[in-house]
């Protein structure tokens, strides 16, 4: 058997230094496990090719720019300093607003207190003071406009509704809304309004009511409860102006309906007393008995201006005295005879008519004065301590009375 011939790699010459050879019986695990704890240079650096590849890529470096920076930062930060500025600002007038309102509604206040007391007012006035902002007014001591409303002031028998007043140009005398000791109004404009609302409820005791009767007049229609009779009662009443600061009424066409058989109006005028309805003197022409017992009183005959041979023949002939009773002359004649002296004088005349004797003698006691008093009215407007005021003008519209005043140089507070 031939043996196999193993043959060693020598390694060849070189000029350079011996390799280091690998002592025999050396684990190389171990050299593994070195290179592990210890890895030498070049294989910590390792392949840098594509880390190099990826790197060229990339932009160049530069040095990196502050001022860029600062911007960005000056930016973010710029904002909200804007807008806490602006929240202070807003904060601000929202304060100085407040605070300008609170001293308005002081001085109002104050303002409606003393008219309430100087006037000797059943309710405070309502002060309105236009304007904005009020303290640069109060600080040059000078208001542009002041509106006051007073509801409800007496005016003898009557209530004024309400009185407005709009003062232009006031002067203050005062070092604050606390401290005002007076004030100048150089002008004022004011409405007055006396409703018929109010003149029913304290003039007709929820027996007459008032309505405009024409730009100057007012009527009243109701009824009034004589001798144990309720009468329709009708007046007319004309509004016009007493002097500068007064309003005053006078009462006229005053009249007392008796159902519709009689008139009664007072006085002693050619239209007053008692008189027959157009109605009450037509049906008493068509009852022959009750126009006979008519004609048979002397002082009715005298007082229709008939001739008495003319009635006495109509009193034996009933052809004349349906010719003479028929005529629309008579008939007229006949609604204008006053017939309060003929009924005293003959009351079984109110009989036959339907009149009752009680009602007469009441009606006769009841003066014009009394019934007048019953719806006349005044006012007058106070005299101011100093200045100009006076009414303008007074008529009367759908809701009441009206009246425009002016004003000038009024001096408040002192």
């Amino acid at each position: 058997m031939r043996t196999p011939h193993i043959q060693t790699h020598q390694p060849a010459q070189s000029d350079g230094p011996p390799a280091e050879r690998v002592p025999l019986g050396r684990n190389p695990y171990d050299e593994l496990a070195s290179l592990a704890d210890d890895p030498p240079d070049d294989l910590l650096a390792g392949d840098t090719t594509g880390t190099r590849r990826d790197d060229d890529s990339e932009e160049p470096w530069a040095p990196p720019n502050h001022r860029r920076g600062s911007r960005r930062r000056n930016r973010a930060t710029g904002l909200p300093t804007i807008v806490r500025f602006l929240a202070w600002t807003l904060t601000l007038a929202c304060l100085v607003t407040l605070a300008d309102r609170w001293a308005l509604l002081y001085a109002e206040h104050k303002a409606s207190a003393r008219l309430k007391d100087e006037l000797d007012l059943a309710a405070a006035p309502e002060v309105r003071i236009a304007g904005f902002p009020f303290l640069t007014q109060l600080a040059a001591r000078r208001l542009d406009s002041v509106q006051v409303t007073v509801p409800d002031i007496p005016a003898q028998r009557v209530t004024l509704t309400q009185v407005t007043a709009d003062a232009d140009d006031i002067r203050i005398d005062g070092d604050g809304p606390t401290a005002v000791r007076g004030a100048l109004v150089r002008r004022m404009h004011g409405r007055v309004l006396l409703s018929f609302a109010d003149m029913n409820r304290e003039l007709g005791a929820s027996q007459v009511a008032f309505t405009a009767h024409g730009p100057g007049g007012v009527r009243a229609r109701g009824s009034l409860r004589i001798g144990g009779r309720d009468l329709r009662v009708r007046a007319d009443t004309r509004i016009r102006r007493d002097g500068d600061r007064g309003i005053a009424a006078s009462v006229d066409g005053m009249r007392l309906d008796i159902g519709d058989l009689a008139t009664y109006r007072p006085g002693t005028g050619p239209s007053e007393g008692l008189h027959l309805t157009r109605a009450s003197a037509r049906r008493l022409t068509r009852e022959a008995e009750k126009i006979k017992a008519f004609l048979s009183i002397p002082e009715i005959v005298h007082r229709l201006g008939v001739p008495d041979g003319a009635v006495r023949a109509a009193l034996h002939d009933e052809d004349r005295l349906h010719r003479l009773t028929g005529a629309p002359r008579f008939l007229h004649r006949l609604t204008r005879v006053n017939l309060v002296d003929a009924a005293l004088a003959h009351p079984r005349l109110l009989e036959r008519l339907g009149l009752d004797l009680s009602l007469l003698t009441a009606l006769t006691k009841l003066t014009r004065p009394q019934i007048a008093d019953r719806f006349s009215f005044a006012f007058r407007l106070p005299k101011p301590p100093a200045g100009d005021l006076r009414l303008q003008r007074v008529s009367v519209g759908k809701d009441g009375i009206r009246a425009d005043v002016s004003a000038s140089g009024l001096l408040l507070g002192h």
